[in-house]
This record gives structure tokens, sequence and C-alpha cells, in this order.
């Protein structure tokens, strides 16, 4: 005989509030498992915002190569254009490749306005590796480098130090009593030691053109994964040694700091990820104790379900309902408990926090498997009894 939906949830609350003991320790259990992996979720969570913000608050992640001046060679070797598309034709990690050509800070003047800012020659992908912004205007294109047009792009810093923030865009400005055009306004760096004057930008060819250097003082390189980015320098620095024999280079990337801390991050996230799965072991390995015990002393009960009708798959699907309804009151509890924890010590340390329902969802998830996974096989068992026998033994 097939007992109604409801009757059989008003059957499973009934059982478990005639001991609340059990019920209770049940449980705790659970609770002590949940937590213990919402917390290690949340340390996890917790410590991806604090890398993103760091990051947000520097240029993207890239690797820079510096040609070192060896030993003996009367100067040091040149870097050209044909290099740029050497490594970015052999390296697979790679978003986008530029260079730099650190130009000497030479008076720049608009309108009686002085600034003496730091001057750089850049290539065309300048902006998708540095990973900064155009604010007005445009950047350099490709015609203003095939016909050596004497255009700048500056930052906010130089605009405020010539126009007081007004516009500049389109307006010439004198740099060393040489007119350029100003065609762009990117967004300050966000290295800590950009200049008080601001920064200008030129294109690397019309560099080239005044200022006789043929050369680049430094190529950048952005991975398209944070992850590759220790990698793709080794990777760089060992195509161009092939490349130059015998010379050696500098590489290092902007975000090794971050990196180390990440990596400090993953390593602790792991332990906590071990702890938690162990207290939820123990909390499943008390939950089949405690079905088993259940059974044990419930066994004229089964006896006498299974006598007026019931299947053994309602006996089944009691026995787990209760260790779900148990998990899901375990799970929920503890849930609550340490995102309420977790948003005073967030509130307390300024930590990058917010609720994580995904988060949630996967520490509730863990808590029911874990209740229909310790409950199955006591539960199973409950459900072979023999009627007769199990009323003949109680």
């Amino acid at each position: 005989m097939s007992i109604a939906p409801f009757d059989f949830f008003q059957l499973t609350v009934r059982t478990l509030l005639s001991n609340p003991l059990r019920s209770s320790l049940t449980s705790i259990g659970v609770f002590m498992g949940v937590a213990a992996v919402m917390s290690t979720l949340q340390v996890g969570a917790i410590g991806r915002n604090v890398i993103s913000n760091r990051l947000a608050e520097r240029e993207a992640p890239q690797v820079s190569i510096y040609p070192q001046r060896v030993s003996g060679a009367s100067s040091q070797i040149t870097m050209t254009a044909d290099d740029l598309q050497f490594l970015e034709q052999r390296l697979p990690s790679l978003q986008a490749i530029s260079s730099v050509g650190w130009i000497a800070s030479e008076l720049t003047i608009f309108q009686g306005n002085e600034a003496y800012p730091s001057m750089l020659a850049t290539t065309e992908h300048y902006l998708s590796t540095s990973g900064r912004q155009i604010l007005q205007g445009r950047f350099f294109s490709p015609s203003d480098f095939d016909t050596y047009r004497p255009v700048v792009v500056i930052d906010e810093q130089l605009l405020e130090q010539l126009a007081d923030r007004g516009s500049l865009l389109n307006r010439r400005i004198y740099i060393n009593q040489q007119p350029f055009i100003v065609v762009g306004i990117i967004e300050s760096s966000l290295n800590a030691d950009n200049p008080n004057d601001g920064e200008l930008l030129m294109p690397m060819s019309i560099y080239h053109a005044l200022w006789g250097q043929q050369r680049f003082n430094l190529v950048n390189l952005r991975p398209t994964h944070l992850d590759h980015l220790e990698e793709l320098g080794s990777n760089a620095e060992a195509l161009l040694m092939q490349r130059f024999p015998g010379q050696s280079f500098w590489v290092w990337n902007n975000v090794e700091d971050i990196l180390e801390q990440k990596a400090t991050l993953n390593l602790a996230s792991r332990a906590l990820a071990v702890v938690g799965a162990i207290a939820l072991i123990v909390g499943g390995v008390g939950i089949a104790n405690i079905m088993i015990a259940s059974t044990t002393e419930r066994i004229a009960e089964i006896g006498i379900r299974r006598a007026v009708g019931a299947t053994q798959q309602e006996i089944l699907v009691q026995f787990i309902s209760e260790a779900v309804i148990l998990s899901v009151i375990g799970g929920v509890s503890a849930i609550l408990a340490v995102h309420g924890l977790t948003t005073v010590v967030a509130q307390k340390f300024d930590l990058p926090y917010t609720f994580d329902a995904h988060v949630a969802g996967i520490a509730l998830s863990s808590a029911v498997a874990v209740g229909v996974g310790s409950s199955f096989f006591p539960a199973l068992q409950a459900s072979r009894l023999d009627p007769a026998k199990a009323l003949r033994s109680s």
C-alpha cells in the first residue's frame, strides 16, 4: 500500500523528532563537516578576490625582457621588429607583444605651460600588452608608424600639467621645439614610479627617425593566462638565446610578488580542503553508525510497516530521507554560521567578501551527498528485513 508524499514526509519528521538527541548529534556531525568545507571555499574565494584586486591595481601581467651587456662585447645587441615577429610566431601562450624605447625626458610645451614628462616610444600593440585604456581620442594607427607621423598620446597627469584637464585632442604641443599632434589621452600608468609630470608616448618609427635610435630597450610579453606568465618568460628567453648565441637577457615580470601569494594561497586551500574532506567523512561515518543503530531499534516498526503493505523501496526511501533532512539542517546551519562569521571577519580586516550562492550550493550538495552515501547501505539493510522475522524478534 503506497503512502501519500505529504503523509510520508510527516512520518519521516515524526520519526526524527521522536529521538531528538540522536537527530541533533547527526546534524552536528554534518554541521562540522560542511562548516569546514564552506570555510575552505570561502578562504579560496576571498583569496582570489584579493589577488584580482591587487592585479587591478597594476598594469596587465606581463613579462619584460632586456638584453644585458655581455662582458668583453664592444656594444649591446640591438633588438628590432624582426625579433618581435620571431617571438610572436613561436610563443603559443602569447596574447600580445610590444616593445618600448626609453627617451630622455624633454621639455614639453603647450601655450606657455611646461612639463618634463616620462617619454616612451612604443610599438603598435602597446595597449594590448599593458592593458591600459584610451580615455579620449585614439591610439597610434598603422599609418602613423608607416608615414612617420609626428603624433603623441599623453596621460591624464600630463594633460593636467599642460592644459589643466582642458582639451588637448588634435592640438599641437612642442617637444624640444619639435611640433607633435596629440591624438589620444590614456589613463595614467599604475606603476608606483610614475612621474609627477605624467607620461608621453610616441610611435617607435618617429622616435627612430628623430632620435636616430634603431633598437628597442625592452620587449614586453602578455600571456593568454596568468598561469602561463613564468613559462612564457622562460620560453622567450630560450628562443632569444638561440637567436643571439652567447647573449644573456634580464627577464622579469610585474606581478612576481602576487604570483608568490597566489602559490601560498593555493597551498593553504589544498590543506584546508583535506581538513574539510576529513570532517565530512567523519560526519558520514557518524550518520552511518546512527542509521545502523536506528535500524536495530526500529525492527518492530519496520516489521509492522512491511506487514501492512509498505514496500522495500518505501522503507529504503524513508531511511535515506531521514539522513537527507538531517544533512540539510546541518548543512544550512553551517552555511549560515560560516557566512555570518566570514562577514564579521571581512568587515574587521577590510577583505573583499560577498556571499556566493555557488559556493553555498557546493557545500550543501556535499552535505546531501554524504548523507545519502552514508545512509544507503544501512537503509538497504533495513528494507530487506523479513516482516515475519522482524515481528518475532520484537
